[in-house]
């Protein structure tokens, strides 16, 4: 059994599932710190170990158990020398050719960039058959931490044809949207675009910038778009944080 919890844009799912072995009080215990995470706010504290152990008549080693299953089941976390906090709602994300900026707002979320690396490099024959350009065609290529309300939510590995959008920088792209950019400055607009979702494990080096461990779960989208006199304007890779995000798709009869 689950129960969801929507506020906004943002959903929270709280599975309530209990193992067959499991006593009427754990029941009891799981159902309660439930309804107690229900109330609160994403990112707030948990009281302390010993404080709620005694309002809720139960052990600490009881209450521990209890708080590490939810903790693997992704509806807290725990933070080394701070305590434990409700887990931030996942964010849901239609498929759509959308900006992630633009993804971001209609969620009612602040949106935000900043760049970590950008470079100018000739591209490799993988590369320019992707952006559909000659091997050796300038691209540049620019890492950015994409943000919701200042909170790390996806690193994203940015590439783009020169030729497309001479003078572009990463500094262009701090805080700003590449899709609102492309059409405001080179008068380009996205027209068509296809992209592939798959489940990963973070990298040692996308998990330093999301501030997670290497090895967390996440969706890993590869997606190429083109302009509206079809050219490719960009290959992106980008790497969401799997406790944050969840995908949505509208589905329908063939």
């Amino acid at each position: 059994m689950s129960f969801w919890l929507q506020i906004g844009p943002l959903v929270y799912q709280w599975p309530m599932t209990a193992s067959t072995t499991e006593t009427d009080k754990q029941r009891w215990l799981r159902a309660r710190l439930g309804e107690l995470i229900a109330a609160m706010a994403p990112g707030e504290p948990l009281p302390a170990e010993r404080d709620l152990a005694r309002e809720l008549g139960v052990a600490r080693m009881t209450l521990r158990r209890a708080v590490d299953g939810m903790i693997a089941e992704s509806l807290l976390v725990r933070r080394q020398g701070a305590g434990t906090f409700v887990a931030p709602a996942k964010v849901a994300h239609r498929l759509a050719a959308n900006s992630f900026s633009a993804d971001m707002r209609a969620r009612g979320l602040h949106p935000g960039s900043r760049t970590l690396s950008t470079s100018v490099m000739p591209a490799g024959v993988m590369l320019a058959a992707l952006l559909e350009v000659a091997p050796g065609a300038q691209i540049l290529h620019v890492r950015r931490l994409r943000l919701a309300d200042g909170e790390p939510m996806a690193v994203e590995d940015l590439h783009v044809p020169v030729e497309l959008v001479p003078g572009l920088t990463g500094d262009d792209l701090e805080n700003r949207s590449y899709y609102e950019l492309l059409a405001q400055r080179f008068g380009h607009r996205i027209a068509s675009g296809t992209q592939t979702a798959e489940a990963a494990l973070t990298s040692p080096d996308d998990a330093a910038a999301l501030g997670i461990e290497a090895g967390t779960p996440a969706f890993c989208f590869e997606r190429t778009c083109r302009v509206e006199d079809g050219r490719v304007a960009e290959f992106v890779r980008s790497v969401y944080r799997g406790d944050r995000y969840r995908i949505m798709v509208d589905i329908f009869p063939s």
